[in-house]
């Protein structure tokens, strides 16, 4: 296995050959061990990883309110992140130009709109990612107003300009994504005529994959979800 880090990120792959690539986008807390650790294992199975780190440009940061923090990030930066880190993964050596994207929590709210603005993407999976400003920590508390530069469009509202088949994997039991808002996803994507599925697994909340944190990880979910999520790039990644 060849690992690097490079100045969009960590870069993951095996040692011979081009495989699909993938661009992983990180929880509000950064490119942590968590999550290059799960780009380590997306590589072993046969993909080349790329963990994008999107506050590369951020100095300094400082996370005191993780709902504070996600409202005050420029989508349009953040999304331009992820186009550059497709750009350079597509491009790789080891990478056979077809990409996708996923993402965790603030990772997968980016994978979602990334899949409905960034250009060359073949496949989008998001892991529990926040999905309207009307609820959970998109919305902005009594009195504060979000920014439409920063913050031109909601997840939801982005789903009419989908542009590669789309996964959503989420928990039941989520208190910062309600399944209310999960229900709408499933209905805007029923217009789409892209690919699409929605899994809800009952029993798992928010931060289901997060080994890291005995709290909110769910073993069975998080496998069930990573076979899933696997399934769904060899298909749709393919040559």
């Amino acid at each position: 296995m060849q690992s690097a880090d490079l100045e969009r990120g960590h870069l993951v792959h095996p040692d011979t050959g081009r495989h699909p690539g993938v661009v992983m986008i990180h929880d509000v807390w950064g490119l942590s061990d968590h999550t290059r650790d799960l780009a380590q294992r997306l590589a072993e199975v046969g993909f080349c990883v790329l963990a994008v780190d999107l506050y590369r440009r951020l100095d300094p940061v400082r996370i005191e309110d993780p709902g504070r923090f996600i409202r005050g990030l420029s989508d349009p930066q953040m999304l331009e992140e992820v186009q550059g880190g497709l750009d350079a993964l597509a491009a790789h050596a080891a990478c056979t130009g077809r990409v996708g994207v996923t993402g965790f929590c603030m990772g997968g709210q980016y994978a979602l709109l990334a899949a409905c603005a960034v250009r060359g993407l073949a496949a989008a999976v998001v892991f529990y990612g926040m999905l309207s400003d009307q609820h959970g920590l998109l919305a902005p508390p009594p009195g504060e107003l979000l920014d439409p530069a920063r913050k031109p469009t909601s997840p939801l509202d982005a789903i009419g300009k989908l542009r590669c088949p789309l996964l959503g994997l989420f928990g039941a039991d989520d208190a910062f994504v309600p399944l209310a808002d999960v229900r709408e996803l499933e209905r805007r994507l029923a217009r789409s005529a892209q690919p699409h599925e929605i899994r809800v697994y009952p029993g798992a909340g928010h931060a289901f994959m997060n080994d890291t944190r005995p709290d909110m990880y769910r073993p069975a979910t998080a496998r069930a979800a990573w076979d899933r999520m696997l399934a769904f790039f060899r298909e749709h990644l393919a040559p």
